[in-house]
């Protein structure tokens, strides 16, 4: 007779039990009120932009896989629970193991149904939560369709791969979970009630309990069965350790593919053999345990030792071939998966040296040079367009291009928004930040390739009132916007909200824009955007949102006001489309009157056969990440297309999805699961938008990257990787380890029918610095194309990093360049641009100066210039027009056998300012008119160095002016005092580094 005992388990009094409930039922009560507040406001939000349907289809397919995974995990948990309670044996052998568990067993048995539902509630709850995560994988697998392209090895098409293998592979994990842990709630619930015994005389278990467990666990190795059923699918993704790519190699196909096939096969014997041994003859755990050891003996053996042996000792020894076809099926499927397959490469022998005459009459790549860096001149925008100090442009602005006057060039454009950040004390109430000062105002541009005033940009739209300086701006805005108010910006962050509408018409709050000395027009917005806050359900609602009671309790907010949030462009689309990945660097644009942000989107996939995996963060990251840009997710894929060409109205916050691949199966599956009008097909996209749709960003670099190994596309060489490029690094610092950025310019590059817009990358040979390749990307009749122009091995043309330190150390440069900074001032250097022309490379690098004084910007003071191998012929020039004469002239003297040194300045024949006399100091001091013209370059120097201690960089760029006339001038008198050639003494008054020169 067994002992009743005490419970081990303290009883807890009700006044316990009872603040326990209160403080159960409260958490409850506010987390349902935090979801039940996010998800109203979420519907009025996609009600707002009329997205509702992106809403409803993800909320019911999460809830959806939460019931139906949850409830499957807790039905298979809690069934077995129950069951394993209901084969417990009536009658138990004493023993002292049996005396303790009978403790336990009556604490639990009088409630035990409700710690058995308990117990599957808590599994089936994080489980359904696990499975509400997978609404994408869902989604996919059961709307995708076909590639139309089939795996090289199976057979199977793509689409297999990317719609379906994913959701197979997760839903066998979850019958690995279900399956594992109803057999230890089953192992625990037989020990607890006597079907497993640790103690005592007779079986160990009881019939029924080996039955239950070895069933349990004969489910357990048929599902391994079907994982390597999968598996074998799955290995066209693992990496290929041989051969240094992705997909199954030679030892797999070989060794391991057949293991997995054979070990499926041992698995399903194995399961039977665990249930008839176990359960139909001898009814024992010893063979169903060896059953078990000879399936693990034999994954070991067959899937591990012997795929091993092939790779070590046949593949390793003769790698090259052995791999050769499967590195193939990797270059093939990278290139396909990747949009590499159409790339157009052109041999570019670049043997041109010498500056050809034609430089100086060209008008499709000189005249489009972009002048203007867009990292680099945002502080210049923002001081001089900013008006009031909450304006803002950003870190870092946006090329576009604008057809004005009849001609086609690149703008640097940029939007004047509110910077909240930048608010005064007294401006930053909550009545200023959210009901005054709503909105910016304009799009600024400037022509990317003139500089005026002194190297100011020139202004040609966005203003805000009169405008004083004829030469510094346009006096009429050449890119007009009907509605230039900036609602929606990306300076917004994510508790940047406004509130907008008045029900008086006369009573207008927002400050529209600054109007004179301290003053300002009012605004009341009439747009179409915003969520209605009028009643006071929708006050409370956001209060309670928002966490803030003026919502509630505010005369700004009345029954015509509207609720702008989620203003960042990037956050909509993001929040609108969620399948997509979208690009780090919107960019505004004006179209049919209206400022519209444009937004690249992607869609991925990192499941198809072969393709190389690459980290979309890892390779997009460059000198302007996080810069004025985003920087993307750590998202690991091996397929993408730019599908998805996204606008979001600055003004109302419009929302337009336009299909721009028309081919890809991976938004046709997205589009299919959300009703199939979600996306605007292509041919809705308007002409007047389909004009400033430029090349990805953030395509372009994962492109770029990967182009420089898979350019190769023989097998043989790709595994010796001789012929591998690189992206160089930033050429003004290429220690610092960042790489160099592509850049958007309009020009016309070589087998080109014209100038056209696109984004330009220089590459460098693997472990090299001379230039190995030029890479495109523009559209051409609405198609992305891609074009290389390779130049030839051992080529001696010089790349970015070298290009620029051999024209910032040129001696002539050098001094002109310490002319420059000094202790008030900085030189910075723009993008340096590499173009193909007249079978040559011709470089362009603007130099910026920059006061060390407060509040001050670049300005753009010089520009240099290289042709040919990067050293040979150099120029410093005020200009990109005078650089180039310089350029041509050095090319005519190469020509007439004499090779002049590099010049500086205006003109290009002008000598170095810190020209030192000749060997032995043996010529006369000057006199006469070379006398005058010594001293008149004197005083210019002295004037630089004023101007340049000034800080006034209008009298520095008229004094540098001054020096090049002074130093054309002491050149004239030079020739016609030595006509004979010789080298007379020149100035020698030049300032030092130390001291501003």
């Amino acid at each position: 007779m067994v002992m009743r005992s005490s419970s081990p388990l303290p009883r807890m009094s009700r006044r316990g039990r009872v603040t326990i409930a209160v403080l159960v039922g409260v958490f409850v009560l506010f987390t349902l009120l935090g979801w039940g507040v996010q998800a109203w406001t979420d519907w009025l939000w996609f009600d707002e932009v009329r997205y509702t349907e992106v809403f409803t289809g993800v909320l019911l397919t999460r809830l959806t896989l939460f019931l139906v995974i949850g409830l499957a995990m807790a039905v298979i948990v809690g069934g077995n629970l129950w069951l394993a309670h209901r084969l417990r044996p009536r009658l138990r052998p004493h023993s002292m193991e049996q005396a303790t568990l009978e403790r336990y067993r009556m604490a639990l048995s009088p409630r035990l149904g409700t710690w058995i539902a308990l117990t599957a509630a808590v599994v089936g709850l994080f489980a359904g939560l696990s499975a509400q995560s997978r609404w994408n994988q869902w989604l996919l697998f059961r709307n995708g369709g076909d590639f139309g392209v089939k795996d090289p090895e199976f057979g199977v098409d793509i689409g297999f791969y990317v719609f379906q293998l994913p959701f197979w592979r997760y839903l066998l994990g979850v019958g690995f979970t279900a399956v594992v842990l109803a057999l230890i709630g089953a192992l625990a619930v037989h020990y607890l009630f006597g079907g497993v015994r640790l103690q005592g005389i007779g079986d160990r278990m009881s019939n029924a309990a080996r039955a239950h467990l070895s069933t349990l666990v004969a489910v357990f190795v048929l599902l391994k069965a079907l994982a390597y059923v999968l598996d074998r699918r799955a290995m066209l993704l693992e990496y290929n350790e041989g051969a240094k790519l992705y997909g199954a190699g030679y030892a797999d196909v070989n060794a391991l593919l057949p293991a997995k096939e054979i070990l499926a096969y041992i698995s399903i014997v194995v399961a039977i053999a665990i249930i008839v041994f176990s359960n139909a003859w001898m009814r024992n755990l010893v063979w169903p345990g060896i059953s078990l050891a000879l399936l693990g003996v034999s994954a070991v053996a067959i899937g591990g030792i012997y795929p091993w042996a092939v790779q070590t000792f046949e593949v390793k020894p003769s790698a090259k071939d052995k791999e050769a076809p499967y590195i193939q099926r990797s270059i093939d499927a990278t290139r396909a998966a990747f949009g590499l397959g159409a790339t157009e490469t052109t041999p570019y022998a670049a043997s041109n040296l010498t500056p050809p005459a034609n430089l100086a009459t060209d008008t499709s790549v000189v005249s489009n040079v972009r002048l203007l860096d867009p990292q680099l001149v945002s502080e210049t925008y923002t001081q001089l367009q900013q008006v009031r100090g909450f304006y803002d442009f950003g870190p870092k602005l946006d090329i576009d291009r604008y057809g004005v006057n009849g001609k086609t060039s690149d703008y640097v454009v940029g939007v004047r928004e509110i910077n909240y950040g930048e608010l005064t004390d007294q401006q930053n109430t909550w009545i200023n930040r959210h009901t005054v000062y709503t909105h910016g105002y304009g799009l600024v541009a400037a022509p990317a390739n003139q500089v005026v005033c002194g190297g100011q940009p020139f202004f040609v739209s966005g203003f805000l009132g009169e405008r004083t300086q004829e030469a510094c701006s346009s006096q009429t805005e050449q890119i007009p916007a009907k509605q230039p108010r900036i609602y929606y910006g990306e300076r917004m962050a994510p508790d940047d909200y406004a509130i907008v509408g008045q029900s008086d018409p006369n009573k207008k709050a927002e400050f529209d824009r600054p109007v004179g000395e301290g003053g300002g027009e009012s605004y009341t917005y009439t747009g179409e955007g915003g969520v209605k806050i009028g009643s006071f359900t929708r006050r409370l609602l956001y209060a309670i949102k928002e966490q803030e009671s003026n919502f509630l309790l505010s005369e700004a907010v009345n029954k015509d006001s509207k609720l702008l949030y989620v203003r960042n462009p990037r956050d909509r689309v993001e929040k609108v489309a969620p399948f997509l990945t979208l690009d780090g660097d919107p960019y505004p644009a004006v179209v049919d009157g209206r400022v519209q942000w444009i937004v690249d989107g992607y869609t991925t996939a990192a499941t198809y056969p072969y393709a190389e995996r690459v980290n979309l963060q890892v390779e997009t990251t460059d000198e302007l990440t996080n810069r004025g840009t985003f920087q993307l997710a750590r998202e690991n894929v091996n397929y993408m297309r730019n599908s998805v060409k996204a606008t979001v109205d600055a003004y109302d916050g419009t929302v337009t999805l336009y299909e721009y691949d028309d081919t890809d199966p991976v938004l046709k599956a997205w589009n299919k699961a959300f009703g199939g009008d979600l996306i605007k097909p292509k041919a809705d996209i308007p002409v007047e938008l389909t004009e400033h749709l430029r090349y990805p960003a953030d395509m372009f670099k994962v492109q770029r990257n990967l182009l420089t190994k898979f350019h190769v596309t023989n097998p043989g060489d790709f595994y010796s990787a001789q012929d591998f490029w690189q992206v160089p690094n930033v050429p003004d610092a290429p220690d610092s380890g960042q790489k160099q950025p592509p850049y958007y310019l309009f020009t016309q590059f070589p087998g080109q029918e014209g100038p056209r817009f696109q984004l330009t990358s220089a590459v460098t040979p693997n472990g090299r610095q001379n230039l190995a390749a030029l890479i495109s990307g523009s559209y051409v009749d609405g198609k992305p194309r891609l074009e290389v122009l390779e130049l030839p091995d051992q080529t001696r043309i010089s790349g970015p990093v070298q290009v620029h330190q051999q024209m910032t150390n040129n001696a002539n440069i050098r001094q002109q360049l310490n002319l420059l900074s000094s202790n008030q001032a900085q030189v910075q250097y723009g993008n340096l641009l590499s173009l193909p022309f007249a079978d040559g490379m011709l470089y362009v690098e603007p130099v910026y100066v920059k006061s060390n004084q407060q509040d001050a910007y670049p300005l753009l003071q010089k520009v240099l210039l290289s042709y040919g191998d990067g050293g040979s012929f150099v120029a410093l020039a005020d200009n990109i027009n005078d650089g180039i004469k310089q350029l041509v002239e050095q090319g005519k003297r190469a020509g007439q056998g004499t090779s002049p040194p590099p010049t500086t300045g205006g003109n290009p024949t002008s000598p170095s300012p810190t020209a030192t006399p000749t060997p032995g100091g043996t010529n006369p001091p000057p006199t006469g008119e070379l006398a005058t013209a010594a001293d008149r370059v004197q005083a210019a120097i002295t004037e630089v160095r004023a101007a340049q201690a000034s800080g006034d960089f209008e009298r520095y760029g008229r004094a540098l002016k001054a020096l090049d006339e002074a130093l054309t001038a002491f050149q004239q008198a030079q020739q016609a005092n030595n006509p004979s050639g010789g080298a007379p003494p020149a100035p020698s008054a030049t300032p030092s580094a130390g001291t501003g020169g």
